[in-house]
């Protein structure tokens, strides 16, 4: 992930074509050593081909994949009406439990 960051930030900063001297000095910039094998491997894969297209490959490709928000709509509100409840029974068990501790201890502050 860090050698195609460092390959869109040089992109995006004016290099059309970043090489893997440009990625590495710029990884190295923070204190990161390039993995040359792999920055081989990146320019090699995304040589002469457009970033812009590739994203908006990337983009097509990912809006087919379900995000999962809608199948676990009804039990999460059937669940939600039963949590306040609880929640509220919960707050009074707290709320007689701190009480109690206070007795215990014979005095209070502002006695």
């Amino acid at each position: 992930m860090q050698n195609i960051a460092a390959y869109l930030l040089l992109q995006i900063g004016g290099n059309a074509s970043p090489s893997a001297a440009d990625i590495a000095k710029l990884l190295a910039t923070v204190g990161i050593t390039a993995d040359s094998a792999r920055v081989d491997t990146l320019i090699a894969e995304l040589e002469s081909k457009s970033i812009n297209e590739l994203i908006a490959a990337g983009s097509a490709k990912l809006s087919s994949v379900p995000s999962g928000g809608a199948g676990g709509a009804a039990p999460a509100a059937a669940a939600a009406g039963a949590a306040p409840a609880a929640a509220e029974e919960k707050k009074e068990e707290k709320v007689e439990e701190k009480e109690e501790s206070d007795d215990d201890m014979g005095f209070g502050l502002f006695d």
